[in-house]
Order: structure tokens, then sequence, then C-alpha cells
């Protein structure tokens, strides 16, 4: 198979411009209070359908690099490694009872949880940076 065949084959990922990113495909839109995370489109594929999500409590104190969700897919569990510390403020009870829905819209109704943070600079990827992450996977 040629490179370019191979380029063909790879999704065109949305990657949107207004969300920081961590290199372990989470997002976050910190321009809202609380800000909002979620998992990338490029997560998902590799995840595959989403059968369960084990969200955190609310008021759940969080510091950046834990382990805050557990996602289940017919393929693997993989935890979801807050890239942020801040206190859960909100969790996306529809997306636990239908994960599908993240599969769907990780952008968008898939959020996963919202999170008051503790620094308003978190230190994240922006959409370009993150996107070149992807060109190198």
């Amino acid at each position: 198979m040629s490179n370019n065949e191979q380029e063909d084959d790879r999704p065109n990922l949305e990657v949107p411009d207004h969300l920081g990113y961590s290199d372990e495909h989470v997002w976050v839109d910190a321009s809202v209070d609380p800000a909002v995370i979620g998992i990338t489109e490029y997560a998902t594929n590799q995840l595959g359908d989403l059968v369960f999500v084990d969200l955190p409590e609310v008021g759940t104190r969080v510091e950046a690099g834990d382990e805050i969700v557990e996602l289940e897919s017919s393929k693997a569990v993989e935890p979801l490694v807050s890239p942020v510390a801040g206190t859960v403020r909100y969790v996306n009870r529809e997306a636990a009872d239908d994960p599908s829905i993240i599969n769907g819209d990780p952008y968008g109704e898939g959020w996963i949880l919202k999170i008051a943070l503790d620094d308003d600079e978190p230190d994240l990827l922006s959409a370009e940076q993150y996107a070149a992450m992807l060109r190198r996977l």
C-alpha cells in the first residue's frame, strides 16, 4: 500500500479551535466556568463503542493526572486522566445512561463533566498542537 492510500484511510478528525487538549486525548473548554471536559473524537475512535461510563461524585476534588472517569467499550476499559485540577461541579448523567452520546457527539452533548478549575490558565495543548500530535500517531 502506498503512503497516499494510507493517508486516505485515516479519518478526518475534528479538532475544535476553541478547546485545549491533553496528550491523553482529553479536551477542556476553559472559556466557561465551570470548565467542560470530554474526550476527543480520536479517543472515541480508538475506544470504539462505549458501553459504560463510571463518573465521579459531584464535589470530588481532582488533581491534574488523576484518573477520574472510567470509560468501558467493547474493546477495553480506559481511564480518563484529568488534565486539570479543580472540583467536579456537574457530571453528564445522560452520557452515563447512554454512552453512545459520547461516541456520536464528543464535543457537544457527549461532554463528560464540568470542573471548577483551580488554575485559570491550565497547561494544555492548543488545537494546532494537538492536531500536529495526531498526525504523528
